[in-house]
């Protein structure tokens, strides 16, 4: 359903909602029943193709070759110590990398955004996995989106989509109805317009 091509009454009717927001009872039902607000984890990346990875390089690409090389032009210790620098590259590589791989993982259960939405009338703030359908996200100046809104009403409302969309400049957002229907970027940048 595109939301922005409805106006507010329906879209409180369609979601059954009002601009007093949800009551706790409801935001924990529909919470239930959609679960919490966020992206789908990825798969984490194996040990083995952490390891895998470090051999992936141009440069490691040559060594390997110039060992084979070296190893049948019989010059051993060449061979050696071309072994030795590709498996210490990729011991430390390996290690670096695993510990990166741990501390993004930290970080980002450290990481909890918070919403303030109306829960009973009353203004409350929340973890952002909590906000549900139908619940009425209070956005304020320097504050996070978070999750995807449709605007009720609006002061000079400016959003930096910069990492969305590349733009430097901020956009201006708004509370009326966008009558035409809008393609979403990634859709056009699969299908582009000249395709049959």
């Amino acid at each position: 359903m595109n939301w922005y091509q409805l106006e507010i009454n329906q879209i409180f009717s369609e979601l059954d909602s009002s601009e007093h927001g949800l009551t706790d009872a409801e935001a924990g039902e529909r919470l239930q029943r959609v679960g919490p607000n966020k992206l789908a984890e990825g798969r984490g990346i194996s040990r083995l193709q952490i390891l895998l990875h470090q051999f992936k390089s141009p440069l490691i690409y040559i060594l390997l070759i110039a060992g084979v090389v070296t190893f049948f032009l019989e010059e051993y210790k060449d061979t050696g110590m071309i072994a030795v620098v590709l498996l210490l590259n990729a011991l430390i590589g390996y290690i670096q990398e695993a510990k990166a791989e741990k501390q993004v993982r930290a970080l980002k259960s450290m990481v909890v955004a918070r919403a303030r939405v109306l829960r009973d009338g009353k203004e409350v703030e929340i973890n952002g996995e909590g906000v549900v359908p139908g619940d009425i996200v209070l956005l304020a100046s320097g504050g996070r989106v978070p999750a995807d809104v449709r605007l009720i009403k609006t002061i000079e409302l400016k959003a930096d989509e910069s990492m969305l969309t590349g733009e430097s400049t901020s956009a201006e957002k708004m509370s009326a109805v966008i009558e035409e229907a809008i393609s979403p970027p990634a859709i056009s940048a699969i299908w582009p317009s000249w395709a049959p």
